[in-house]
């Protein structure tokens, strides 16, 4: 089978699995009376990020092949995935918070470092077929959206949604991908008398950036809109979901199929990838930066003020479309431009640290913080009022990029 195609493949069942639940697990929880913890849940995503990929980047260089480490990794996060659906089906009105969040967060300890594992595996495959990373990965790539929106489309259609099935959903596509490593190429070990000091075997000298005025602001205003990442995953379906105590409103598509309305959002991610190169080329890191900070302000408001009927509708889709440019504006041009200012001794380690602020210390909060604005805009009753706090996180997002435009003059690159 052609290279590409069996990257692509695997792609797609990397990130296949996390659709399965990223988006709907939110309506599950508050199903089975845990909507008060659905910040946690996303929360334990971004805490593991800060410290599991740098463990098993370790691991993948010194003692277990990328490919092979990427397979044992899916297999536990499969089985433990597995193994809380079990006790999802089995608990009843007994489950417990923390047997079924202990479940839980070994499974996501576990998968998400495979996030990066993929793309060693892809990148050193692609570099021993003589192949350019640059020109052939982002197709390939792709198709992990591509698997990302067909899971989020077959849980919905399925009626999993708001059931433990889609735990089972995500276990049984990580281990379809756990027997699909052993089919792909073979990485390379790093030799075995390659010394490295444990600051750099971390990535830590990438910290050194901080003692440089613009980095240190650019990777501080990262974490504040890595705030932003994980909000509408964990809240923008349950949400919508929420129309459907009221009658005009209940059997409209949206609240009928949420997960599909809210894929809306991936394929628009995948479109405005191509955007950002001609973006970043004309108007440098800032404006795109800035228009990534100004589109999660619409992104937030759309939500609070549409409804599914007509025409409230059109603000929804447009908050789905819009978050392909909060989202890859942020982080696609964010990541060239650590490429094009730091060191090559420490590109590697400063693409880590980037992730670490947006996606680990920024997402952790946001999503903990989120949770507490939701649960203050509960009623005893159980009803949020969900206008006042999608306006809250818009009015945030304002803040900080309005400060962001204030403070950060970096050169042109």
């Amino acid at each position: 089978m052609n290279l590409k195609i069996r990257l692509a493949l695997m792609n797609f069942l990397e990130f296949a699995v996390w659709g399965a639940y990223l988006t709907c697990m939110g309506l599950y929880l508050g199903r089975i009376g845990m909507a008060s913890y659905i910040g946690y849940f996303f929360a334990m995503q971004g805490f593991v990020s800060i410290f599991m990929p740098a463990l098993m980047g370790i691991v993948a260089d010194k003692w277990i092949p990328a490919q092979r480490l990427l397979g044992y990794c899916h297999l536990l996060a499969g089985l433990f995935m597995f193994a809380a659906a079990w006790y999802g089906h089995t608990g009843g009105e007994n489950m417990q918070f923390a047997v079924l969040f202990s479940l839980y967060s070994v499974s996501v300890a576990f998968y998400m470092p495979t996030i990066a594992l993929s793309n060693s595996v892809a990148y050193n495959a692609l570099t021993q077929a003589g192949m350019d990373i640059v020109k052939d990965f982002p197709p390939i790539r792709v198709l992990g959206t591509v698997g990302f929106i067909c899971t989020m489309w077959f849980v919905d259609l399925m009626g999993y949604k708001d059931t433990e099935m889609q735990f089972v959903t995500s276990g049984v596509l990580s281990l379809l991908l756990f027997l699909y490593t052993f089919t792909l190429p073979a990485c390379p070990l790093a030799p075995k008398d390659e010394k490295k000091s444990l600051v750099d075997t971390l990535g830590l000298k990438a910290f050194m950036l901080f003692r440089q005025k613009d980095m240190a602001i650019f990777f501080i205003f990262s974490s504040l809109l890595g705030v932003s990442l994980q909000i509408t995953n964990g809240f923008a379906t349950p949400y919508i979901e929420s129309f459907k105590a009221i009658p005009e409103y209940a059997a409209t598509f949206g609240v009928q199929h949420a997960n599909i309305l809210y894929s809306l959002s991936q394929v628009s991610e995948t479109c405005c990838i191509l955007l950002v190169p001609f973006f970043m080329k004309h108007y440098g890191i800032k404006p795109v930066m800035l228009i990534a900070m100004f589109a999660w302000v619409l992104r937030f408001a759309f939500l609070g003020f549409g409804n599914p009927g007509m025409p409230g509708i059109f603000l929804f889709v447009l908050s789905m479309i819009i978050y392909g440019v909060a989202f890859d504006f942020f982080n696609i041009s964010g990541s060239l431009f650590v490429d094009k200012t730091t060191d090559a001794s420490i590109r590697s380690s400063a693409q880590g640290l980037f992730m670490l602020m947006t996606n680990g210390i920024g997402a952790s909060i946001g999503s903990l913080c989120a949770q507490m604005v939701v649960n203050l805009n509960t009623a005893a009753d159980g009803t949020v009022a969900w206008t006042s706090v999608w306006t809250i996180f818009s009015v945030y997002a304002l803040v900080v990029g309005v400060v962001f435009a204030l403070i950060f003059h970096p050169k042109q690159i």
